[in-house]
């Protein structure tokens, strides 16, 4: 049987050993240091001296550059616990009004009694916080109530709110004031967005038979009965399927 010949590349092979400094601290031979810094202490001490150069130098600078970051901060904060008491002073101001707003004393919830602000006020003065916003939910029913359209369209408007729910019930007020001011296109629109808005087998339906009386004053029967079929379709459930199906076959 031939044997392979053993070489320095055999497996195997033993590898030539370095020689190892009698210096503990001194680097292996023929092995490059891990940190030329940590080796070699004037390399370190150098390296110092720039850094303390670079800031000496550049002193003004960096001073500006951290007041600057110092500033901003507090400017968060600052803001942040003022948006809050505003919040709080909005929320107690609104009190009030919201008290009239249910008992459907419309006038004094929109405008104040004379002691307390309206909402109006609360939502101008506000602007910006919860109960700003809140307000102007608050104040586009009521002139929708009113019949005053534009302002009520004008303050829903300016409403947002993370709850699905109520989010889509602003849209489909602000379509039912873009009806009333005589754009049934525009309240078509919004009262879609009502019913796409996190769709659901409660309130869809009746957005959606909304929006095909809306396209119908818009003269546009297709765009209805597309509308009708996705109730008759879609929430066969739902009280809103006889009344599609009626106006489905009136087209």
């Amino acid at each position: 049987m031939s044997k392979i010949p053993y070489t320095n590349k055999t497996p195997g092979a033993r590898q030539p050993v370095r020689p190892v400094s009698a210096d503990p601290l001194a680097p292996a031979e023929g092995f490059p240091a891990e940190n030329p810094l940590l080796e070699d202490p004037d390399a370190l001490a150098n390296r110092l001296a720039e850094s303390e150069d670079f800031v000496r130098r550049n002193r003004t600078l960096l001073l500006g550059v951290l007041g600057a970051v110092v500033a901003v901060v507090v400017g968060i904060f600052g803001y942040n616990y003022w948006r809050t008491q505003q919040n709080e002073q909005g929320q107690a101001a609104m009190f009030r009004a919201v008290s009239y707003w249910a008992a459907d004393s419309l006038n004094k919830a929109t405008k104040g009694d004379g002691k307390y602000p309206g909402l109006d006020k609360v939502a101008s003065e506000y602007s910006g916080t919860k109960a700003g916003n809140l307000a102007d939910f608050y104040a586009g029913v009521a002139a929708l109530k009113l019949g005053k359209y534009q302002q009520a369209y004008d303050y829903l408007n300016k409403f947002s709110s993370s709850d699905y729910l109520v989010q889509a019930r602003a849209y489909a007020l602000m379509g039912d004031a873009q009806l009333e001011l005589n754009k049934p296109k525009e309240a078509a629109d919004l009262y879609e967005k009502a019913a796409s808005h996190n769709a659901n087998e409660y309130f869809s339906p009746g957005y959606l038979l909304k929006e095909g009386v809306a396209l119908e004053a818009a003269n546009d029967k297709e765009g209805a009965g597309k509308v009708y079929d996705r109730i008759i379709n879609d929430y066969q459930s739902a009280q809103e399927v006889a009344e599609a199906r009626q106006r489905k076959a009136a087209l």
